[in-house]
């Protein structure tokens, strides 16, 4: 059986958006690691529109954008 090469956990895809400005999608563990709640509170969050909506990349990922989550903290 072949191993398979490791991979992080809690990946950040990063995006160009331009010259200055780079687009950060955070997986919830990321995304929980700045804003102290837990995964249950973060999901009603998102549904009562208190969280920013994620993007989803497929049935089972969904990401933040970094910048999303930095104004909400900012908010906070």
């Amino acid at each position: 059986m072949q191993k398979l090469a490791s991979i992080p956990a809690t990946p950040v895809v990063t995006i160009p958006q331009g010259s200055a400005e780079l687009l950060s999608l955070w997986r919830l563990p990321k995304v929980l690691e700045h804003v102290p709640v837990s995964r249950s509170c973060w999901w009603a969050g998102v549904a009562t529109g208190k969280f920013p909506k994620g993007i989803k990349l497929s049935d089972r990922v969904t990401c933040w954008k970094s910048a999303d989550i930095q104004k909400l903290i900012a908010s906070l």
